[in-house]
């Protein structure tokens, strides 16, 4: 029974100075801090709609951006340290960009619907929470060569040919996501860090100006918003003219507009069938 007693001592003794040494250690630890950035402390979308974004992102951005929002082909900005970016919250400052508030910096882009552009946002804050964003090379060359040509035929056999204006492009364009980025903003390829064949020189975006009086001004666009539209002229010359509802009669002609219409119904793996096709016309 003495011996019995002893040992329940010991134990005791034992449990209360594990319960000091932990308590001392919780007391050394360092405190757990808040997140230090304000990127880090914004609130997260939901997981579907950082998805949705991501998928939208490599779709409309990536080429000039790049696949983690540092920078990429054509030139864009690292969007991780754009002031804009970090300022933003859910897309506000982000949307007038992308309808051409900095035109001369990044064609508009009026084809884009909001809660599209929202989900863009919150997938490039997503990669600013984790301090810098995808820090591994993206494989995009997955998919399947032969599902991608029947894809290839239905969606762009219409305007485009393997045997034609994409024959070869496979050897001309070797690196996947620059052929993959190529295709899918319709053929803008070029800027720093371009790996692909010299850069095209595609029809600009132009507009016409139609005026109360009935003249007709025509022009490449090079600014359009809820307030004003720029255009520079055949001279060379920039005409400014203040909008007020829809007046004067504004109509935007842009080139890849079937490009555009396409994007919404694009899936994920429509563009990885497709790219993993097109890679094989050499």
């Amino acid at each position: 029974m003495t011996q019995f007693r002893c040992r329940a001592t010991l134990c005791l003794v034992a449990v209360v100075c594990a319960g000091t040494w932990l308590s001392r250690v919780a007391a050394q630890a360092p405190p757990q801090r808040p997140p230090t950035y304000p990127a880090q402390q914004r609130k997260l979308a939901d997981r579907v709609v950082i998805e949705r974004g991501k998928t939208l992102f490599t779709i409309n951005c990536a080429a000039c951006h790049g696949a983690d929002a540092r920078g990429g082909d054509q030139g864009g900005p690292n969007l991780l340290r754009s002031q804009i970016v970090l300022n933003d919250q859910h897309g506000e400052l982000i949307l007038p960009v992308v309808r051409g508030a900095n035109a001369q910096k990044m064609p508009p882009f009026p084809g884009i619907p909001e809660s599209d552009i929202v989900a863009i946002a919150e997938f490039v804050h997503s990669l600013a929470a984790v301090r810098g964003g995808l820090s591994a090379p993206l494989t995009v060359l997955v998919g399947d060569a032969s599902a991608g040509r029947a894809a290839f035929t239905s969606m762009c056999a219409a305007c485009h040919s393997a045997d034609g204006d994409l024959k070869g492009i496979g050897t001309r364009i070797p690196d996947a996501m620059t052929l993959q980025n190529f295709w899918i903003a319709g053929g803008r390829l070029g800027g720093r860090g371009a790996t692909g064949p010299p850069p095209r020189n595609p029809k600009p975006t132009t507009v016409t100006v139609t005026l109360p009086s009935g003249r007709i001004v025509e022009g490449v666009l090079a600014r359009i918003d809820d307030f004003i539209v720029s255009l520079v002229d055949a001279s060379g010359e920039t005409r400014t003219f203040v909008r007020d509802g829809d007046q004067p009669k504004v109509d935007v002609h842009d080139p890849l507009e079937p490009h555009h219409q396409l994007l919404p119904k694009y899936r994920d793996t429509d563009i990885h069938d497709i790219t993993a096709f097109l890679a094989t016309l050499k």
